[in-house]
């Protein structure tokens, strides 16, 4: 995602962040202490106030798995590297390098220099060892952190600046893993605070804006860190970030978060319900929507119930679900019903979508193959199915004994 630094001070300039299904609007309009138009060179200075639908609770990017918390926590922190969210490249952030092993086992990232958090500490080999020595520690409290670094064997200090980090197994993805705000790097000062520490007070990071004031469930406040210099390398701007302030506030109520956009109170809002997108039409907002890379919203089914063992009930709930009447129905305009299991945003992406069209008649067909009987109500009972595969399973438990000879 875009950090805000790279994003120009005029109110009604578009906001560049990372929306999944929901829409992300910026106000047009002119606001009090703003100067300027919003066309020609961007200035320094001035407040951002961005409004979100909720709260996770928590300060610690490694922690957060909510969009409406990351777009204010991912200013915080640097990663060590960055990706180009067109062509899925990975570029340098605070890596200025690496080198990948030949079977994905081992990752060596050579480190800018001169960069420092915001206790005044400096990066180095050893803060981010600190920072992989730690996630793995979080378990369920940072699920994508963990899962980025799961079967990391060692991370090691080869020098000041090069760090190694070593996987008993190949990790394809853990390069594009360390573009993340999940492995964001915190200072070594910040990991050995708790978790709750971390989710409550916040986290010390390197990147171009830092914790003001956090009002559980009502706002997250930054301020502009004086120095900054060390931005990733997509940034089309170099050093500190233009804008002195950053507010996140929490409104619930979707109308509310509209209302407000229109009116001219706030500057940028997220989670737009679809009911208010009319609304919202005419010219005077600008909208943008970009699906998150990674997977997507799914159905998830629990194949060890009974009625689900069976794989030809499980593809005919497949062909049976309309997921481009759901997405039309249900969700912002625009929304595409997946094609895979990743979003088409994931670089390497590969379209899925010609096996998985809606056929009602093939799903009816694979139903009555497995058993699920349609009634005089129309409604179909696998009940009698279900028993009669749960007998074979338990009779095939049972311990056998033979007569001896």
């Amino acid at each position: 995602m875009t950090a805000l630094s790279d994003v120009r001070t005029s109110r009604w300039a578009a906001l560049t962040a990372l929306v999944t299904t929901s829409v992300l609007l910026t106000a047009c309009g002119s606001g009090a202490g703003d100067s300027g138009s919003g066309a020609g060179q961007p200035k320094s200075g001035g407040t951002l106030t961005f409004v979100v639908g909720s709260d996770a609770g928590c300060l610690d990017p490694q922690q957060v798995a909510s969009n409406e918390t990351i777009y204010s926590v991912r200013q915080v922190v640097d990663s060590l590297t960055d990706q180009d969210p067109k062509t899925g490249k990975i570029v340098p952030w605070l890596a200025k390098s690496w080198d990948v092993s030949s079977d994905a086992t081992t990752f060596t990232f050579r480190l800018r220099s001169g960069v420092t958090f915001s206790d005044g500490s400096k990066l180095t080999a050893q803060v981010v060892k600190d920072n992989f020595d730690a996630v793995p520690k979080l378990g369920a409290l940072g699920t994508l952190a963990e899962g980025y670094l799961s079967g990391v064997k060692s991370t090691t200090v080869v020098a000041p600046l090069t760090v190694k980090v070593t996987f008993s197994q190949p990790n394809a993805q853990f390069l594009q893993a360390t573009s993340t705000h999940s492995l964001g790097i915190e200072s070594s000062a910040s990991v050995k605070r708790t978790p709750q520490q971390k989710c409550s007070d916040g986290v010390i990071g390197s990147g171009p804006f830092v914790l003001k004031q956090y009002v559980q469930n009502q706002s997250i406040t930054l301020a502009k860190r004086t120095g900054y210099a060390w931005g990733s390398s997509r940034w089309s701007k170099n050093g500190e970030a233009y804008l002195d302030k950053l507010v996140f506030k929490v409104v619930p109520e979707a109308g509310v978060r509209a209302g407000s956009l229109q009116s001219g109170q706030v500057d940028a809002i997220s989670t737009v319900g679809k009911a208010n997108e009319a609304a919202l039409g005419g010219g005077q907002v600008t909208l943008q929507r970009r699906a998150n890379p990674g997977v997507v919203f799914g159905l998830g089914l629990n194949n060890s119930r009974p009625a689900l063992k069976d794989a030809r009930v499980r593809q005919a709930i497949l062909f049976a679900v309309d997921r481009q009447q759901i997405a039309d129905t249900v969700f912002p305009t625009g929304t595409q019903a997946a094609t895979s299991v990743l979003a088409h945003t994931t670089p390497d992406y590969t379209s899925l979508a010609s096996d998985l069209t809606s056929v009602a008649a093939k799903a009816k067909s694979l139903l009555d193959a497995a058993g699920w009987k349609t009634g005089s109500d129309g409604i179909r009972d696998g009940g009698r199915a279900a028993r009669h595969l749960h007998r074979m399973e338990h009779a095939s438990s049972r311990p056998r004994a033979r007569r001896a000879a």
